[in-house]
């Protein structure tokens, strides 16, 4: 039996038919990482997804953004990001 591929999401940020300047700050960097680093879409979508306000949302997806140069940075983990946001 063959495994179905997950289609990717169907999202303004990810689908690239929104031109990226028409995108809010928080899509715009969850765009850049998985236009460089696809492998990571089930944690933007995680972050991306989350109850939190644009700013919120902006800023966790950042922290998320950065976290990726340091293998041990907590906010690799979307739901710390996301966590850290809302404080």
């Amino acid at each position: 039996m063959v495994a179905s591929k997950k289609k990717p999401a169907q999202t303004r940020w990810y689908n690239g038919e929104t031109p990226f300047e028409d995108l809010v700050p928080s899509e715009q960097v969850a765009h850049e990482i998985v236009q460089f680093r696809r492998d990571l879409s089930p944690s933007v979508d995680r972050i991306m997804s989350a109850d939190l306000t644009e700013t919120e949302r902006h800023r966790a997806i950042g922290l998320f953004q950065s976290s990726l140069v340091d293998l041990d940075d907590p906010y690799r983990n979307p739901d710390k990001a996301i966590a850290e946001a809302r404080a």
